[in-house]
């Protein structure tokens, strides 16, 4: 489930996001330690919704849309 609170994450660049997740894993972690269970939560939706962009962002960048195999796969 992504977070609710994340709207715009398109105006930040890949290395941006990058970071991002980093710092939230980092976070996660502390969060963990601490056994705040609902802090640890919040943190994972966070992470889903800048990875789920990440990686969007990594198939755009290597130009690996799976539109473009749709006409080229013939299992015959």
């Amino acid at each position: 489930m992504q977070h609710p609170f994340i709207k715009d994450l398109d105006s930040l660049s890949t290395q941006d996001l990058s970071e991002k997740i980093t710092d939230l894993y980092k976070k996660l972690r502390i969060a963990s330690s601490s056994g705040n269970a609902y802090l640890c939560d919040q943190i994972k939706m966070a992470l889903e919704s800048y990875e789920i962009k990440y990686q969007e962002r990594i198939r755009q960048d290597m130009g690996d849309d799976d539109s473009t195999y749709q006409d080229n796969i013939d299992i015959s």
